[in-house]
């Protein structure tokens, strides 16, 4: 049986959670540029439909949970959020099995 990793941040910071942050920016960065790339290709009419708006909100979220102070009482939920919208980069070959929520 698989463990569920808290969501929790101790006091100091959580290296997990901080790797986890790292990779998502990371992955929405990339995810930004190859947008970019389809809309110099083919117009920015098709990106009219995308996900770009999804993209920025996410990385709202994880430069929010990296800001945040760890007594924070909203810290664990937007941990839990954070490692649910980090799911959809779970293919990738860097995404850690341990940061499933």
């Amino acid at each position: 049986m698989l463990r569920r990793s808290s969501p929790e941040r101790p006091a100091g910071g959580d290296s997990h959670m901080d790797d986890l942050v790292r990779f998502l920016v990371d992955r929405i960065m990339d995810d930004n540029h190859a947008y970019a790339r389809v809309a110099d290709t083919l117009g920015g009419e098709a990106l009219l439909d995308s996900h770009l708006p999804m993209l920025d909100l996410t990385e709202s979220l994880a430069r929010d949970y990296k800001a945040m102070d760890p007594a924070d009482p909203r810290a664990p939920g937007l941990a839990y959020a954070v490692r649910v919208l980090a799911q959809a980069y779970a293919e990738h070959p860097a995404y850690r099995q341990e940061w499933r929520p």
